[in-house]
């Protein structure tokens, strides 16, 4: 029997050591608003204190049902993590399910007992049984978890006073674990809730599922499986409104990072004072403001992705810090002068010229070329026009449910304008576009006076040019004219010269259109 234990039997010192022990769970657990540290505390005082091999408390997970050891001494991390009983399995799983304790005087004899966590073999290999003891921690009658000892058995010793006293200690402790039992809850529902999002995000974000079917879109969203499991740097270029950072989420959300974070940044929103320290962090009293440490995006995104968006608007120094980073995966934050490793997917994008950067002095080479190892070029909706209505129908959709709009259709007027308009502004006018005219819907249908003036044609606004060609022509020649003539006040020659036209055709013009130049004269 191991020594401490012999001292813990000695009837004549057993109830001041028992009043000493219940003092120090006492101060422990009244010590620290910490839960973790709180509970961690009690399994190594009654351990130590008893001569025990192992103590163990275990939480109920309501919701799962099952009970899980939240803190143990005498168990490793993996032990711990094996520590998991359904409701009624096991001695632990019983004890939880009839609110009542349970004393094994030897696990080798109780068929009960299952030893998920692998620890006791050691003994009953050495022809060492063991003892084992589990109390019930109860808050108003409810379980809300388990105390449980191990200790060399001995036949000599009878649990009954263990038991009594760690009855005594469970009650104690009984309501830090029901504040832990509510933490342990919340922290796995929010696992949960991670999970679920982040099986969301990547079956949004499979190529798959990204609209568009025309040729030049295939072209593209066939590169990006082929890409997204490596960890090379790509460059995706293409007009503002395209969908490149859609492209650059595609490509994370389906590589071996996906479960790790995704970082963006928006060079071209961050001013250049500001800039370095966003990228790579500064150290407590860098400059004036810097009143802690803080991480910079690129610490954020290790074992990630970092989106790096604009990036042909960075500074020359940036550029520089930032090529050691693709160089080196190594930097220092702002004030500091430690080297951070980091291991970081880079995924760049612009909508520059950057070739034409390169040769204004704007941009470094060598900068150009680290990031342009895998280009990819998005390209604008003008050049994908049968991607037009297949994006318009996703958008009715996606932002009707937003906004509890019932809009089953686009008539056809508005389909004649959607797809003969331009779009500068690529796919991003295109869904302002169509959440306006969802909005502006009365009737479940888009039609064409719902969309932007300067989506308007002549024949769906009724602006279509009255009479013939050429009286059009001729009437803006003599508006035109007739301005002139006022701002030199019937000055032919100085009005031809203002219209480049030589005295005799200004003459011959003049006179066609019948005008006085006497009224220009007195205005």
């Amino acid at each position: 029997m191991h020594e401490t234990e012999k001292l813990w039997r000695d009837a004549s010192l057993r109830s001041p050591r028992e009043l000493a022990l219940l003092l120090e769970i006492s101060q422990a657990l009244s010590r620290n608003l910490n839960l973790q540290e709180t509970l961690g505390a009690v399994p190594r005082l009654i351990a130590e204190k008893m001569g025990l091999l192992r103590c163990t408390v275990t939480i109920l997970n309501r919701d799962r049902g099952e009970s899980v050891i939240d803190e143990a001494y005498g168990l490793s991390r993996e032990e711990r993590q094996r520590g998991r009983y359904s409701v009624g399995e096991g001695i632990t799983g019983q004890v939880v399910q009839t609110g009542k304790p349970v004393v094994v005087p030897r696990i080798s004899d109780e068929p009960r007992f299952l030893d998920k966590t692998r620890t006791r073999r050691k003994q009953l290999k050495e022809q060492q049984d063991i003892s084992f003891i589990c109390v019930p921690i109860m808050v108003e009658r409810e379980v809300t978890g388990t105390l449980s000892v191990d200790r060399l058995f001995d036949e000599a010793v009878s649990g009954e006073e263990d038991l009594r006293l760690l009855s005594i200690v469970a009650a104690m402790i009984a309501q830090a674990v029901r504040l832990r039992q509510g933490s342990l809850e919340r922290c796995q529902a929010l696992e949960a809730e991670n999970a679920r999002l982040q099986d969301e995000l990547e079956s949004r974000f499979r190529p798959a599922n990204l609209v568009g079917n025309s040729h030049a879109m295939r072209k593209v969203l066939a590169l990006v499986p082929r890409v997204a499991p490596s960890t090379t740097t790509v460059l995706i270029r293409g007009e503002s409104g395209v969908g490149k950072e859609l492209i650059a989420q595609c490509i994370h959300y389906n590589s071996p990072r996906a479960a790790k974070p995704f970082i963006k940044v928006n060079c071209a929103a961050l001013p250049e004072s500001v800039i370095e320290s966003e990228l790579f962090g500064h150290e407590r009293g860098a400059f004036t403001g810097a009143v802690a440490q803080r991480k910079g995006r690129f610490e954020l995104a290790d074992s990630g992705s970092i989106f790096l968006d604009e990036i042909g608007d960075i500074s020359p120094a940036t550029q520089v810090k930032l090529l050691r980073v693709l160089q080196e995966r190594e930097f220092e934050r702002v004030g500091g002068d430690r080297p951070i490793k980091v291991d970081v997917r880079i995924i760049a994008a612009t909508n520059r010229n950057v070739e034409q950067l390169i040769q204004d002095g704007r941009f470094r080479e060598d900068l150009y070329y680290r990031l342009n190892v895998f280009p990819l070029f998005v390209p604008p909706l003008r050049e994908r026009r049968t991607d037009i209505l297949l994006l318009a129908d996703h958008f009715v959709e996606t932002l009707a449910r937003q906004a509890g709009k019932d809009v089953k259709r686009i008539s056809t007027p508005a389909i004649d304008m959607l797809t003969a308009y331009h779009w500068p502004g690529n796919v991003r006018e295109l869904q302002n576009c169509i959440e306006r005219a969802v909005l502006l819907s009365t009737d479940g249908v888009i039609h064409g006076h719902h969309l932007p003036p300067s989506l308007q044609t002549a024949e769906a606004s009724g602006t279509e040019p009255a009479g013939k060609l050429q009286a059009v022509l001729e009437g803006v020649e003599r508006e035109l004219l007739v301005d002139t003539l006022k701002s030199t006040r019937g000055n032919m020659a100085g009005a031809a010269r203002r219209l480049g036209l030589t005295e005799r055709i200004m003459g011959l013009r003049v006179k066609y259109y019948n005008l006085d130049l006497h009224r220009f004269k007195q205005a």
